[in-house]
């Protein structure tokens, strides 16, 4: 071999290759893994937080609250009502079943778009849900929900019927049309009930197919503990031709005196 007058390799003699040290690539392959961890837990963090302060989803399976909540229809409803926000005759309401309500009539309130779906993918998909329950993102297939509008806070009386039909709340008579369907009959069942501390009196808008307070009246006279209360529904997200805030229609109640006290 050709060497030069101080011993060094000749121009044309190729410079040895260096290997490349595996080492590196498992610290590059660790540093992504890490910030690929980062990401994901800092938006299951950020998913708890919202869907515990801000808003839960729930899917609407019946037609009990149309026409402002359809068949199939997607919601999000805010925790902050009940809690830092007062609750208001006029909402819109999500609850848990906890007096029974819930029969083969599937009146309630389900699990999110695709709950059924990932549960039917095998381990994987189970595994989703669970962990999107956890995180409150999908609500708990295990506890039923249902979806109605608040008629009476504690401490008001109301009462069915006027003499034109209508529901009352402490002697103010509703004129209910901005949430009823077109040509509804208020409600052919009649009731008188004076609404304690600590509950509401609940009607889905659709009165002609609507398994509500009306019908449960053997059940704790038909009322709701507010503390089974898990949020205002406050805007429907799908389907997207539908998307739109859900008014509380408060000029229904505007006639309503404040409650007194409830006893």
């Amino acid at each position: 071999m050709d060497q030069d007058e101080d011993g060094g390799r000749t121009a044309t003699e190729a410079p040895l290759l260096r290997p490349r040290r595996p080492h590196r690539r498992r610290r590059r392959t660790l540093a992504a893994l890490g910030e690929a961890g980062v990401v994901v837990v800092s938006a299951l963090v950020l998913s708890l937080l919202v869907t515990t302060f801000l808003a839960r989803p729930f899917s609407i399976p019946s037609a009990s609250m149309e026409p402002a909540l359809l068949e199939g229809d997607r919601v999000l409803a805010t925790p902050l009502v009940p809690g830092p926000l007062p609750l208001q005759r006029g909402d819109v309401v999500v609850f848990a079943d906890r007096r029974g309500w819930l029969g083969d009539d599937g009146d309630g309130a389900g699990p999110a778009a695709g709950e059924v779906g990932a549960a039917q993918r095998g381990p994987a998909g189970r595994a989703a849900v669970v962990v999107l329950t956890w995180l409150r993102v999908l609500p708990d297939p295990a506890q039923g929900h249902l979806v109605k509008r608040v008629i009476g806070l504690p401490g008001d009386r109301v009462v069915c019927c006027d003499a034109q039909g209508r529901v009352s709340v402490d002697g103010a008579s509703l004129d209910e049309r901005p949430y009823l369907p077109p040509g509804a009959v208020t409600t052919q069942v009649p009731f008188d009930v004076s609404v304690p501390a600590g509950e509401l009196w609940v009607m889905g808008d659709n009165r002609g197919d609507s398994r509500d307070s009306r019908y449960h009246q053997d059940v704790a006279s038909g009322l709701v503990a507010q503390d089974a209360v898990v949020g205002r529904a406050v805007l429907r997200v799908w389907p997207l031709d539908r998307v739109g805030w859900l008014p509380r229609h408060g000029e229904v109640f505007a006639a309503v005196p404040d409650p007194p006290p409830a006893g």
